[in-house]
């Protein structure tokens, strides 16, 4: 979900609720509407955070409901549905956290992908703590102070050092490199996934015990679990280049939406839809507290959303 420095990038079952589990690489596969010539048919990525969740379950009710589309999702991690977007197996990427390499390949070089737009949600990661802690220790929120509390965020799976949990091994992140180049006393601990990880910090809050842990907004669990961020070496365009030297913060970036060039110029409606599709970090965050939260289906979150925000997406069928 992110620039190379960044991302959650798991995949999950399509438009489900979180569970942590794995799903097949679906870049080797079609989906049985993409390049359905003539075909009133869409085909969606999903990524495995409930964010991207919550702005496909909102497109894909609207094309449905609204302009009459047959819409099927697929499971792909964020670097591969690059290439499927390329492939036409895929017709949009609703949020992608900035993928340079892949931007230059498909966007300048190749030119069959083009940018759909401002998803209007700005995306950034970095460390938190939870603020019952900091309120007591103002000091933790300098990552120049988190040695002072490395034992306070000791667990069995961090190895006599602090805690850094991270959600799953096939997220991109920096912080094994931060903690080695920061000179941190800390072990970056994984906990599987984003469900694995929004449970383990429920916990944590639930004990009123201290825990350091990689995160990112927009994310509803704040709402939930208030958090408060570590302050991280500023950061400045580059300081990210080399991600063996990288010491200085997580930047903050405004989601994009991606379509496939064919799809962009030949999807009518739907395309039209999906260019259009902007709304803001309250928005998204309403839906993903729904699914995530609440329980309800993706299908039962967007239509409550549709239901109370109809000027929000009216403007997007115009």
């Amino acid at each position: 979900m992110r620039l190379r420095t960044t991302a959650v990038v798991a995949a999950v079952s399509s438009l489900a609720l979180l569970t942590g589990c794995g799903a097949a690489d679906m870049t080797k596969q079609t989906s049985p509407f993409a390049n359905a010539q003539g075909a009133r048919t869409v085909t969606l990525s999903v990524q495995s955070w409930v964010g991207a969740q919550a702005n496909v379950a909102v497109a894909q009710y609207l094309l449905e409901h609204e302009l009459g589309y047959r819409v099927d999702t697929v499971q792909i991690d964020e670097v591969p549905a690059w290439d499927a977007l390329s492939q036409g197996r895929v017709d949009a990427i609703m949020e992608d956290w900035g993928h340079p390499e892949e931007e230059q390949r498909y966007i300048k070089d190749k030119k069959t992908i083009v940018n759909g737009g401002d998803l209007g949600v700005t995306g950034h990661i970095g460390w938190f703590v939870p603020t019952y802690f900091a309120k007591e220790h103002p000091d933790v929120t300098d990552w120049k102070n988190l040695n002072k509390y490395a034992d306070r965020m000791r667990t069995a799976e961090s190895g006599g050092k602090g805690q850094l949990m991270d959600g799953s091994p096939s997220y991109v992140t920096n912080d094994k490199a931060l903690v080695k180049n920061l000179g941190l006393d800390y072990q970056v601990v994984f906990a599987g996934s984003e469900a694995a990880q929004i449970t383990q910090i429920k916990q944590f809050a639930k004990e009123k015990k201290p825990f350091l842990t990689y995160w990112y907004e927009p994310q509803w669990l704040f709402k939930k679990v208030p958090m408060t961020e570590v302050k991280l070496p500023a950061y400045k365009e580059g300081c990210d280049a080399d991600p063996e030297k990288v010491a200085c913060a997580y930047p903050h970036t405004p989601l994009q939406k991606y379509l496939n060039a064919d799809f962009a110029r030949n999807g009518g409606d739907a395309a039209a839809l999906l260019k259009k599709f902007k709304w803001t970090t309250e928005d998204q965050n309403e839906v993903s507290l729904m699914i995530a939260d609440q329980k309800l289906t993706p299908e039962e979150a967007a239509k409550k959303w549709v239901d109370s925000h109809e000027s929000t997406w009216k403007a997007w069928l115009s």
